[in-house]
């Protein structure tokens, strides 16, 4: 393994650990009020280009890594769509 394939998949690594805790938490409490529906689309459309770049590069650091972050990322945007839907139907009846 070169010095640059180490640097590439410990950037890789550290990115995606960094994501976990902010997922696990919206997973655990379906909180999302905080979150930004425009920040999350538009993140998860950019890991999902990533994944792509990566793919054409057959770039495994850059595969793994957003694959893992889409997955995530996907999971997130998904609860998040699910509670605005929700509260917009709550006050709309209220």
């Amino acid at each position: 393994m070169t010095i640059p394939d180490l640097v590439g998949y410990m950037a890789a690594t550290l990115t995606t650990a960094s994501f976990l805790p902010q997922a696990i938490l919206t997973l655990k409490t379906r909180d999302t009020q905080a979150l930004s529906l425009g920040m999350y689309s538009l993140f998860t459309a950019g890991v999902l280009l990533w994944l792509i770049y990566g793919i054409f590069l057959e770039n495994p650091a850059i595969i793994i890594a957003n694959a893992i972050t889409l997955v995530l990322a996907s999971v997130i945007l998904s609860i998040k769509i699910y509670n605005t839907v929700r509260q917009s139907r709550t006050s709309q009846i209220h």
